[in-house]
């Protein structure tokens, strides 16, 4: 009983004991426990790119359509004249918003561009300046034949062009022309009645100019004539001043002759070797993939099979039509997605379908070519149509599609492009993909104007890239584009050029010089921080622009709105700085200088070194080196010797205290001067450094101009030895293959027959020619047929460089 009694109460003790173990070990497991966690609210979302896509009319939301893959395909320039401010509009915008994409919001974008290098406007360029060319070789005398061939192409030129632009009242008669002219240019000249004429052809005031031009050049030969002073010059100052007339009434009588594609090629060589240099002086970007039409001829065929294959095209006398009718009937299809509206606009089809079209095999007005049947003088390619030519429309869709298949995320153009050009090019590519959306997001960039006309070259009222360049920076001009939405048309003016350059690079001067300064003190201790209520706003100003900034990128590339927040914060530091009795937070002004300067690199203005302060100096001579870090320890060095004995001269009263005094300002005011340093008094007795251009001491200076002006005359001397050897070869290959063997060109009676291409065949006595004679003859032959044409291109090179 009592052992029975005993065994309970261990037992009890026991569970009550191992109880107590487990709530100590409870206990201790829930001590070493995180407390719980909550997300933090968010306060502020982050903005996302907005486009304004022409395919909408409004600002959608961006979404490509491989993670940050972005491909992206861009019209480029039918190459056959000079770049003009209308394509740098384009283009320099278009590089902007490259830049954004890449440089800020960090996309991977793959940027497609192509040449068109064979087109309407090509051709007839390539032959006129080419059969101009030979005709001005061919007045090399003065004639009344010649007097009369210009004026009769001049007639032609008033009634056909001219007249297109004057009400029907005013409208030549052919044999009138001349008479009626005085009237005509009073037209020109009024304002209001020149309004009325451009209304009805805006290239009236461009048919005018070079009739006038060329009425002038026919009077001063006619007074020549009458007067008999006639020279050598006189014939080709008639042709020269006659070129646009000549060139067209040439192209229209022997057009037919020009059968040498090498004439076609060689203007669109010239010309794109010139674009994308003027884009590289305004830095544009190279375009990742450059494609060119003449490139791509086969693919274009194989396209324009599948079109027919699929229903939506059609054959009609070697060339091949689109048949808007069929796809706009097709469930699956939309014709015209960008402007629906201008379906039944003639004019702009027609323009759409260039100069040397004809509309006699189209079953619709809104039918395009797909594939033109080449005329005689124009280029062709084999097909199974025909010896023909690609349309316009179709060689962005067949080299898009060759990079980036059956859709793109983004394709941009000038906004003059929408329709005809943009609508075909994805009516088309959708016909021959079956797709539904070939382009995810089209943009278009505003036109540039001037007079209230667009700028093009087809008006001629274009101001040259080089020409610009001559009075404005690159960086002005870029600015100039970002002060302007992208999609925005600009009239062309003066004052858009100025910009806020100079004050930008102050303000970075000013803060380059505030952080050299202090970095050259940094061992210095002030026993007190310096982030007070000032700094504390100046970084919340700092942070609040850094989301400002993004959220005007996002609201479809605002660069306006986003330059206007750097203007402020430029400001806000301004004030910062130049606030009475405050100790400079270095650091803080640093920052947000750097986070400026590193936008306005992102936007193509920098220049120089990445690591610096600001956007570089726009200078040439620098040679990549940074001139502070070289310069500042040496200069520096000399404002401490500046400093101390400006305070020793103030602190003394005796007769000496002027004279150092007039020291210190000719070291300051003369001899740093002619170094390009510039020395800022500040209120605590130091200067502030400051390299505000570059420069070189006098000696320096003269031995280099001394050294540069040897070289050049070196230079001059061996150029001008090459230049009289080239000039002696091209004479030389003047004379064509076909003529090498035949008098003057050899002595009278060596060879008494010859075949089609001028080669001999036999001797003057009539013998047939060896084996090893034909050998050799055959190789000179090859050899001066290979020399007439290095002639022959050098010459269209020659006539197409005083064209342009």
């Amino acid at each position: 009983m009592i052992r029975t009694s005993f065994n309970i109460i261990v037992r009890s003790c026991y569970r009550a004991s191992a109880r107590s173990r487990s709530v100590s070990t409870s206990t201790s497991v829930m001590a070493l426990q995180q407390p719980p966690w909550h997300p933090p609210p968010r306060q502020l979302d982050q903005p996302v790119l907005k486009i304004f896509n022409s395919l909408t009319k409004t600002k959608t939301e961006f979404i490509p359509s491989h993670g940050s893959h972005v491909k992206w395909y861009n019209c480029g320039p039918t190459v056959y004249d000079a770049s003009h401010m209308g394509h740098a509009r384009n283009y320099v915008t278009q590089d902007i918003l490259r830049r954004i994409m890449t440089d800020y919001f960090g996309y991977d974008v793959h940027f497609v561009m192509n040449v068109t290098d064979i087109d309407d406007k090509i051709i007839v360029r390539a032959r006129q300046n080419h059969l101009f060319s030979q005709f001005r070789d061919s007045a090399t005398t003065f004639s009344i034949d010649l007097l009369s061939q210009v004026n009769e192409a001049w007639g032609s030129y008033v009634r056909e062009n001219v007249s297109k632009g004057l009400p029907d009242e005013e409208k030549p008669s052919q044999g009138e022309e001349e008479i009626r002219w005085p009237r005509i240019a009073e037209l020109a000249q009024d304002g209001s009645r020149k309004l009325e004429c451009l209304k009805r052809d805006e290239k009236f005031d461009m048919y005018f100019t070079a009739a006038n031009r060329t009425l002038a050049a026919l009077e001063a030969a006619r007074q020549a004539l009458s007067a008999n002073q006639i020279n050598g010059d006189t014939a080709l100052r008639l042709v020269d001043e006659s070129r646009d007339i000549l060139a067209s009434a040439l192209d229209e009588k022997l057009k037919d002759t020009v059968t040498d594609p090498s004439v076609f090629r060689s203007l669109a060589a010239y010309w794109e070797r010139q674009f994308f240099k003027d884009m590289e002086r305004l830095r544009v970007r190279y375009p990742d993939t450059v494609t060119r039409v003449t490139e791509y001829v086969p693919e274009v065929v194989e396209f324009v099979q599948g079109i027919i294959k699929n229903g939506y095209g059609y054959e009609f006398e070697g060339s091949v039509y689109f048949d808007s009718s069929a796809f706009d009937l097709s469930d699956r299809h939309d014709y015209a997605k960008l402007e629906p509206w201008s379906k039944g606009n003639r004019e702009l089809l027609a323009e759409g379908e260039g100069v040397l079209s004809s509309a006699s095999g189209q079953r619709s007005a809104a039918d395009f070519a797909l594939w033109k049947a080449s005329k005689p003088g124009e280029p062709s390619w084999p097909s199974p149509w025909g010896p023909g030519r690609p349309g316009w429309h179709i060689e962005c869709s067949v080299m898009a599609s060759a990079i980036f298949g059956d859709n793109m995320d983004i394709h941009s153009g000038g906004i003059d492009l929408a329709f005809p050009h943009h609508d075909n090019e994805m009516a088309q590519s959708e016909a021959y993909h079956e797709c539904g959306a070939w382009v995810n997001y089209f943009i278009h960039t505003g036109h540039l104007h001037i007079e209230g006309l667009k700028m093009s070259k087809s008006l001629k009222n274009f101001i040259t890239i080089d020409e610009i360049l001559q009075r404005f920076t690159a960086r002005q001009l870029r600015l100039a584009f970002l002060s302007q939405l992208w999609n925005a048309k600009i009239e062309f003016s003066e004052s858009m050029m100025a910009g806020e350059v100079k004050s930008l690079e102050n303000f970075f001067t000013n803060v380059r010089a505030i952080v050299s300064q202090a970095r050259a003190h940094e061992d210095q201790s002030y026993g007190e921080h310096r982030y007070n209520e000032a700094e504390r706003e100046l970084m919340k100003s700092l942070y609040d622009s850094k989301s400002t900034f993004r959220a005007a990128l996002c609201d479809s590339f605002n660069t306006p709105e986003a330059l206007k927040v750097l203007r402020d914060l430029v400001s806000r530091v301004n004030i910062y700085v130049n606030s009475p009795g405050r100790k400079t937070n270095v650091g803080v002004v640093e920052q947000s200088a750097r986070w400026i300067g590193d936008m306005l690199r992102m936007f193509g203005l920098g220049e120089g070194q990445t690591s610096e302060i600001g956007w570089g100096q726009e200078e040439e001579g620098a040679g990549g080196v940074n001139r502070e870090e070289t310069l500042m320890p040496y200069l520096r060095v000399l404002s401490s010797f500046r400093d101390g004995i400006r305070q020793l001269a103030i602190s003394k009263n005796d007769s000496t205290v002027k004279d150092i005094l007039k020291l210190c300002d000719k070291l300051r005011d003369d001899d740093l001067v002619s170094l390009g340093v510039a020395l800022d008094d500040q209120e605590d007795g130091k200067a502030l450094v400051k390299l505000v251009s570059p420069a070189e001491l006098l000696k320096a200076r003269e031995e280099k101009r001394q050294k540069l002006e040897a070289q050049a005359a070196k230079k001059a001397a061996t150029a001008e030895e090459a230049r009289q050897k080239r000039l002696a070869k091209m004479e030389k290959g003047r004379v064509p293959p076909e003529e090498i063997f035949q008098p003057p060109n050899v002595p009278g009676g060596t060879y008494s027959r010859w075949d089609e291409h001028g080669f001999p065949t036999a001797t003057g006595s009539g013998e047939e020619l060896s084996k090893n004679q034909q050998k050799k003859i055959r190789k000179d032959w090859e050899a001066q047929k290979k020399l007439h044409e290095e002639f022959l291109a050098w010459k269209r090179e020659q006539d197409s460089g005083a064209g342009s």
